[in-house]
C-alpha cells in the first residue's frame, strides 16, 4: 500500500507542475484566470459525473450524504477555489518554479495548524518535537529566499527554445514579490484544505464523490466570480489553442484525476504523507523547465529551494522518530489498518475523543 500511494502522489505532483507550465504560458498570452477556472473546474465536474457513476457502480454505494457532510464540502469547495486563484494570478505574476518553491511551504503550514488544532503533540523537551519546529521555520526562512532574492542566472535559455521562454519569462521584481504572497497565501490555504479534507473523510470515506462534489461547488463560486467581474461576452470565447489546451488538461488531470488521487491518499495516509512530497514539485520543475522550456535558471531559486528542503526533512525526520517511539510503546508497525483508518494528523484527536 506505500508503494502505491507514493507512487501516486509523486504523479499526482507532476501533474500539478504540468499545470503550472502550462497555465503560464497560456496566461502569457492572454487567458482570463477567471474565466479559465470556471471552464476548467465546470469541465471537470462533466468529467467526473459518469467517473463517479462507474466507479460506485462497480464497486459499492457512496455513504448517504447529510446536511452536514454538505456543509463541510461547500467549505472544502470555498477553499479549493481561493486556493485555485491564489496560485493562478500568482503564477501569472512571477513564475512555475516559483509556485513550485513556495508550495514546499504546505508541510509547514499543516504542521502548525495540527498543532494549533491539537492534531500533533508539541513538547519542546522532545528531540522530534524541536527538530519539526525547527524545519518549520527554516522552511519558512527558504521561502523568502526564493521570494525576495532571486539572484544571478545560472542557466540560460537555449537559442532553440527562446519563443516559448518569452512566453514563461518572469516579470519584473515587484510583481514578483507579489506573486510570491499571492502562491505563499494559497499554499497556506492549502495545508487549510488538506485539514479540512481529512476532517470530512473521517465520516464520509468516500474520495471519488468528496471530489466531485467538492468540485461542484468550487465549479458554482468560479463561475459566479467570473460572470461578475468579466461581462463581456467575447471574453468567454476559448480560443482553439493553448488556451483549449490548458482548460482540458486542467479539468482532467488536475480537477479529476490529481484531485481523486489526494484525496484518497488523504483518507489512507493522511494529510501529513501528502504534503510531504510537496518538496519534490520544485526538483521536477527546475528539471522541467530547463530541459522542455530553456527556463532560466536563478541562484535565488536554488539557494531557497536547498533551504526548504533542508527544513522539510528535519520535519520528516521528527516525525520519523514519532512513529519510532509509537512503535516502541505499542509494538505495532503504525502502518496498519488502525493508522491507515485514522491519519496521522487525527491519531491525537482520536485518542483524546
Amino acid at each position: 500500500m506505500w508503494g502505491v500511494a507514493i507512487v501516486v502522489v509523486v504523479g499526482a505532483e507532476c501533474l500539478e507542475v504540468g499545470l503550472n507550465t502550462i497555465s503560464k504560458a497560456a496566461m502569457s498570452r492572454g487567458m482570463n484566470n477567471f474565466i479559465y477556472s470556471s471552464y476548467s473546474t465546470t469541465l471537470g465536474v462533466l468529467f467526473l459525473l459518469p467517473l463517479s457513476f462507474f466507479f460506485h457502480r462497480m464497486t459499492s454505494p457512496p455513504p448517504k450524504l447529510t446536511s452536514s457532510t454538505l456543509t463541510k464540502l461547500c467549505l472544502l469547495g470555498a477553499i479549493g477555489y481561493f486556493v485555485q486563484m491564489c496560485m493562478y494570478l500568482g503564477i501569472q505574476c512571477s513564475s512555475p518554479t516559483l509556485a513550485s518553491a513556495l508550495t514546499n511551504l504546505v508541510p509547514a503550514f499543516t504542521f502548525i495548524l495540527a498543532c494549533v488544532g491539537g492534531m500533533e503533540k508539541l513538547e519542546l523537551k522532545s528531540k522530534s518535537s524541536q527538530a519539526k519546529s525547527i524545519g518549520t521555520i527554516i522552511s519558512i526562512l527558504g521561502a523568502f529566499t526564493v521570494t525576495f532574492y532571486k539572484g544571478p542566472a545560472i542557466i540560460f535559455p537555449s537559442p532553440s527554445s527562446i519563443s516559448l521562454h518569452e512566453l514563461l519569462q518572469s516579470p519584473p521584481q515587484q510583481y514578483w514579490v507579489f506573486g510570491g504572497f499571492l502562491i505563499a497565501s494559497g499554499s497556506f490555504s492549502l495545508a487549510v484544505l488538506m485539514i479540512v479534507q481529512t476532517w470530512i473523510m473521517k465520516d464520509y470515506p468516500a474520495p471519488v464523490m468528496v471530489t466531485l462534489l467538492g468540485s461542484v461547488f468550487t465549479s458554482i463560486f468560479a463561475t459566479a466570480v467570473a460572470l461578475i467581474l468579466e461581462r463581456d461576452p467575447n471574453a468567454w470565447k476559448i480560443r482553439p489553442d493553448l488556451e483549449l489546451v490548458t482548460i482540458v488538461y486542467a479539468a482532467i488531470f488536475s480537477v479529476s484525476l490529481r484531485n481523486i488521487i489526494l484525496t484518497w491518499a488523504v483518507l489512507k495516509k493522511g494529510p501529513v504523507f501528502v504534503t510531504m512530497f510537496k518538496p519534490l514539485s520544485i526538483v521536477i520543475a527546475l528539471a522541467m523547465g530547463i530541459a522542455f522550456l530553456g527556463d532560466t535558471l536563478y541562484l535565488g531559486s536554488v539557494t531557497g529551494a536547498i533551504i526548504i528542503a533542508l527544513g522539510f526533512y528535519s520535519v520528516l525526520w521528527g516525525k520519523a522518530e514519532e512513529e519510532k517511539a509509537i512503535v516502541e510503546i505499542n509494538g505495532t508497525n503504525g502502518f496498519g489498518p488502525n493508522s491507515e483508518k485514522f491519519p496521522l494528523l487525527q491519531k491525537k484527536c482520536t485518542e483524546e475523543a
